[in-house]
């Protein structure tokens, strides 16, 4: 009988599998940190969205979405400071705001990145 050439090899439809899971897995995990708020891009020398507002003891992620530019993530006030060290393209940081108030969240290399930040 000849061979059906949809028949995928046991190896290669495993491979499929996982690779499918992977995916739903890192899907769900973004939608997750999209549907919370807390998401912000650094992308084309500027953070998406601009301003937040969230609670106190909240962690905002933010990810550098830019192919070719590193970035450096700090605040620096009296009542809380950070500092990202270098953000490589694809990298991401956390940063957790333990105090209410307004913080701006500034970028070493780019000075005309802001984020504000209002915490409840």
């Amino acid at each position: 009988m000849p061979r059906s050439w949809f028949r995928q090899p046991p190896a290669v439809s495993l491979w499929i599998i996982a690779l499918g899971a992977a995916a739903a897995l890192a899907l769900a995990m973004t939608s997750r940190l999209e549907a919370s708020g807390h998401l912000v891009s650094q992308k084309g020398r500027a953070f998406q969205p601009g301003s937040l507002a969230i609670n106190r003891g909240d962690t905002i992620t933010i990810v550098n979405d830019d192919s070719d530019l590193m970035h450096h993530a700090y605040i620096d006030s009296a009542a809380f400071s950070f500092d990202s060290g270098d953000q490589a393209p694809g990298s991401r940081t956390t940063i957790t705001f333990p105090k209410s108030g307004s913080f701006q969240v500034l970028c070493g290399i780019h000075p005309k990145m802001k984020l504000v930040v209002r915490v409840n």
